[in-house]
């Protein structure tokens, strides 16, 4: 079985999406022949990438939430691929972890909801997506245990994923959250915003002004 990783953030490090998918890793290695990882943070696919993917199994899409869809720069490369995978003289099953800002995890449905829309004219074989809520949680907790602490929900059903992937078998999309309380997910939100803003010579009223 060949699965191929994809990093759909635009950073270039210290992303949740690949912290995501490092942690799934570690579920797949001792089902999978090969792992490919690639990180999309250009709106461009190289011929020698679409050549790839075109051969493996399973794909993995790790992004981020934006405007509620799918950043732009990944939305390109889909549609590059597009062609190139409904081609392919093989079965592909594509499984999405979408996470975003917001503490409810179902924030990342209608993102979720495209991607499934982009297998079935991709011609591909849609098997989950996972939605996670409070993503700005998870490049900060990458020394916490996954299934621990914040991370209990998170370690479940990247368990669950990991089985469907190692089966290529199709499920219902989850969406989570941390396992930490909302308001102190919003207080650190507000106070990183406060940090930031003074870092850049401003006050916490100015982060209030209209012009």
């Amino acid at each position: 079985m060949k699965i191929a990783l994809i990093n759909g953030s635009p950073k270039i490090s210290g992303s949740a999406s690949g912290s995501i998918l490092q942690d799934l890793r570690s579920f797949l290695e001792d089902t999978a022949d090969t792992i490919y990882d690639y990180h999309f943070k250009k709106p461009i696919v190289s011929a020698e990438e679409v050549a790839a993917l075109s051969e493996c199994d399973i794909l993995i899409f790790a992004f981020p939430l934006y405007v509620d869809g799918i950043p732009s720069h990944l939305l390109r490369c889909l549609v590059q691929l597009e062609q190139s995978l409904a081609k392919a003289n093989k079965e592909i099953t594509v499984y999405v972890v979408a996470n975003c800002g917001f503490y409810e995890g179902h924030q990342n449905r209608l993102a979720i909801s495209m991607m499934e829309n982009w297998c079935t004219k991709a011609g591909l074989k849609w098997g989950q997506g996972i939605g996670i809520g409070a993503g700005g949680m998870l490049s900060g907790n990458r020394s916490i245990p996954l299934g621990y602490g914040p991370k209990k929900n998170l370690g479940k059903a990247l368990t669950r994923l990991a089985e469907n992937v190692c089966q290529c078998a199709s499920d219902e999309n989850v969406f989570i959250t941390a396992n930490f309380p909302k308001i102190a997910y919003k207080l650190g939100a507000e106070i990183n915003w406060w940090l930031t803003a003074k870092a850049n010579g401003l006050k916490r009223r100015d982060l209030s002004l209209r012009k």
